[in-house]
């Protein structure tokens, strides 16, 4: 390293200038000394190197720092889609919505706007409108039922009441709606013998629940029923079939448009039955078919 100092000028024939400058030579070359004591480090063969840039000290910090950015962008991705933050969830799944739909990650998350329902003390499931809502008075006596189930026994072993047989086990409608526009689903017991193809073919189970509707309505004689479309859907793997049946049900009052699913197994009877005013028939035709598309027994 070379040092220049620069002299002022003065008289030499002034001791107190030259004491001075002699002063100010150790003063400079002292703090020159002390700069590179601080600046250089003593390796153990004597030879002295120069201390690490902050670049290269903080260098072994930026893999734990990158560890972390992405853990921490991976615990808020995780957190992003389990908690559906922004419908990331239902928009990633609905690129495979089979899928989703195989594994019942529809039961948590709308896919494809449909959301399912899965009974597991009945044994069923369908899905629909991720919008529509479970119909409150059914809500409120399954509620009951079950605050109802922690008080003891009456004493004399009486008292409970009779389920209703023709009550569904569920039902969802679109929010507002009069209740004309729903899909429900009625579990009934019968005997454990009963077989749906004892009635015959599908057209004639079709046939048969429209007498049926016919002839049970209460009071009203003027109701009158057509069938429109009936098949068969069988599941191989369950052994269940289930009777598809499509028809009209009219009287002076109303005119609905009927999508039924009908199948046993076990000596109980599950009818799914979605329906819509007729003047409403083409905007939810869609809607109704993919409803009753999907149920099945579990």
């Amino acid at each position: 390293m070379t040092i220049s100092l620069r002299f002022l000028l003065i008289p030499t024939n002034s001791k107190l200038s030259l004491n001075l400058l002699k002063i100010m030579c150790a003063q400079y070359l002292s703090q020159t000394r002390m700069c590179r004591i601080c600046m250089t480090q003593s390796s153990d063969d004597g030879k002295q190197t120069l201390p690490p840039l902050p670049a290269e000290q903080f260098r072994p910090l930026q893999s734990v720092f990158r560890r972390r950015l992405l853990s921490g962008f991976g615990a808020a991705s995780l957190l992003a889609v389990g908690a559906n933050f922004g419908g990331l969830t239902t928009f990633v799944l609905g690129f495979s919505p089979e899928i989703a739909r195989s594994l019942k990650l529809d039961a948590l998350y709308p896919v494809r706007g449909y959301s399912r329902y899965i009974d597991t003390n009945e044994g069923f499931e369908f899905i629909y409108p991720e919008d529509w809502l479970g119909d409150q008075t059914l809500l409120y006596r399954a509620a009951g039922k079950a605050e109802r189930s922690l008080d003891p026994p009456p004493l004399g072993g009486g008292g409970g009441r009779r389920k209703n047989v023709n009550e569904p086990a569920v039902a969802f409608g679109p929010p507002g709606s009069t209740g004309e526009l729903n899909v429900s689903v009625i579990v009934s017991p019968v005997h454990i013998d009963f077989s749906i193809e004892a009635f015959g073919g599908a057209k004639e189970v079709g046939e048969a629940i429209i007498r049926t509707i016919t002839t049970t309505s209460g009071k009203r004689t003027d109701v009158k029923g057509t069938l429109i479309r009936s098949s068969l859907r069988e599941d191989s793997v369950r052994k269940v079939k289930y009777y598809e049946l499509e028809f009209g049900v009219e009287s002076s009052a109303f005119r609905r448009h009927n999508v039924a699913v009908c199948c046993a197994r076990k000596g109980r009877l599950f009818t799914l039955n979605a329906q819509a005013p007729e003047s409403a028939w083409p905007q939810f035709q869609s809607q109704l078919y993919t409803i009753a598309n999907s149920f099945s027994l579990v």
